[in-house]
Parts: C-alpha cells; sequence; structure tokens
C-alpha cells in the first residue's frame, strides 16, 4: 500500500534522517584500516542513533540481529556486523535507518578502506551519480519507471550491472511501504509518481554480473561472481517543489532538483 505523507509527516522523516545522516557521516570518519571491526562501527551507530533519541530500526527487524546492515567486498547488502577487521582496499557498505517518534527514514553509503584500487574507485563514483540521477527524475507526474532507468542507464554505460533481485521501496511509518523502486526499467513504465510519496531510492551496482546469491546466515547477499559491489541510498520526499533529500544533516542545504543541480554533493 502506498501513504501519501503530510507536510508535518514530511519533517517528522526529516528529523530521523538528520539523525541517519550523523551516524554515516561520524561512521565514514571512524573506519581506520586494520583495526575498525564491522561491530565497532555497528555499535557506534547504534550509540549515536538512541543518544538522538531514535531507535535503530533494523535492530530486531524480522529477527534481523544488528542496528546497521555492513556489507564487504563482494557482499551487496545485508551483511552482518561482527568481528572482521576492515583492511586497507575493502569497501563497506553501511545501510541505516532509524525510528524517531514513529517515523523512519533509511541512508546507506559504501566507504573505501584507505587505499582502494581504480575499479573500486570507478564504481562508487558511478554508483554515488546513478542515485542523483535517480532522484533527479522523482518528480510529481513522472513514472516510476524514469527513475529506473536513468539509474540503469548511467550504471551500464560505465560497463557494470544492476542489480535486480533487490529494489528500493516507499518508507514512512513503516520500512518498507509500497511502492518498489527498481533501478532499472524503461521510460514511461510504472507507477505515476505523487505529491507526498516518500521512497527509499537505492541503487546496488556490481562490477561484475548482475546475478546475486544469498549466503547461509539467510541474510548476507553477495554478487554471485565474487565481484565488488557498492550501495547508495537516500530517502526522498516527492513534492511539488522537485525531489526532497530527508537523509541529509542539519549542516546540509535541502536539495530540490528544480532549484540544486543533484551530483555526487550532499554528503
Amino acid at each position: 500500500m502506498i501513504v501519501r505523507k503530510s507536510a508535518a509527516d514530511i519533517e517528522k522523516m526529516r528529523a530521523a534522517g538528520r539523525i541517519v545522516a550523523e551516524v554515516l557521516e561520524t561512521v565514514e570518519k571512524s573506519v581506520v584500516a586494520g583495526k575498525t571491526t564491522t561491530e565497532d562501527l555497528n555499535r557506534l551507530a547504534e550509540s549515536i542513533c538512541r543518544e538522538r533519541g531514535g531507535v535503530p530500526t533494523f535492530l530486531g527487524y524480522n529477527k534481523f540481529p544488528a542496528a546497521a546492515c555492513i556489507s564487504v567486498n563482494d557482499a551487496v547488502v545485508h551483511g552482518i556486523p561482527g568481528g572482521r577487521v576492515l583492511q586497507s582496499g575493502d569497501l563497506v557498505s553501511f545501510d541505516f535507518a532509524c525510528t524517531l517518534n514513529g517515523y523512519i527514514a533509511d541512508s546507506a553509503i559504501t566507504i573505501p578502506v584507505g587505499d582502494v584500487s581504480p575499479e573500486a574507485k570507478e564504481l562508487l563514483r558511478v554508483t554515488r551519480e546513478a542515485l542523483y540521477q535517480g532522484i533527479a527524475k522523482a518528480r510529481v507526474g513522472a513514472r516510476m519507471g524514469e527513475v529506473a532507468s536513468a539509474i540503469q542507464r548511467h550504471v551500464e554505460a560505465a560497463g557494470f550491472s544492476v542489480v535486480r533481485e533487490l529494489v528500493g521501496h516507499g518508507v514512512g511509518r513503516r520500512l518498507h511501504e509500497g511502492p518498489e523502486v527498481p533501478n532499472f526499467g524503461k521510460p514511461g513504465q510504472g507507477i505515476r509518481l505523487i505529491d507526498g510519496m516518500t521512497l527509499a531510492i537505492e541503487p546496488m551496482v556490481n562490477v561484475g554480473k548482475r546475478e546475486t546469491v544469498t549466503l547461509d546466515d539467510k541474510w548476507t547477499v553477495v554478487t554471485k561472481d565474487g565481484t565488488l559491489s557498492a550501495h547508495f541510498e537516500h530517502t526522498v520526499a516527492i513534492t511539488k517543489r522537485g525531489p526532497d533529500i530527508l537523509t541529509l544533516s542539519s549542516e546540509a542545504p535541502e536539495l530540490h532538483s528544480n532549484s540544486v543541480d543533484l551530483k555526487v554533493t550532499a554528503r
């Protein structure tokens, strides 16, 4: 079911989104190659969220055992934090959602650890840009296919592939609301976007082929061919003024595609 949000609802989601942004910004600055474990990052994220009055949305969701999804290298999404020490050259996808006063915001980044390969740098650049290509198309009256195809075209033009088994989603009072937000598709297809929709737009991009498999822990999704993957995500409100990114820090300007060039500048 698609739930349209009022202006007041959107502001409550923005408050949750600012906590998420703070978490991601702090985590990104806290990674030390050869020292930091994924569980260190998980504990840090949960601590910040709770100190700001929020609740980590993922913790206990469908029995997920952690506050954050932390996925390394060939892990696409839903990685479970643990004792793994992050090493120079790793890519760490960090996905976090916060519930604040009954409203949820969800965002993700992929962090390079130390010195990463040129291929990894290119993967990060293209995936981040693909997110903003999709956001720029998220306008009242557009169809979901415009968002999806913008992401797909940008990724495939760079020689990478878009994961298809997993998609973005509506978000608000619940973590997963309608509609689904695919990262592949054709212009003119899909539902029409309306004022008050709030979407988690989240391209997941592989260096190699798009196919994935789920590990025995029933959560961690990895690339089938073992190649690197990256994941970037924002929670975005569809408004008459244009797409409004809700998962920005209080210091960052609100971004609307009709007034701001949506490039790789939002974080």
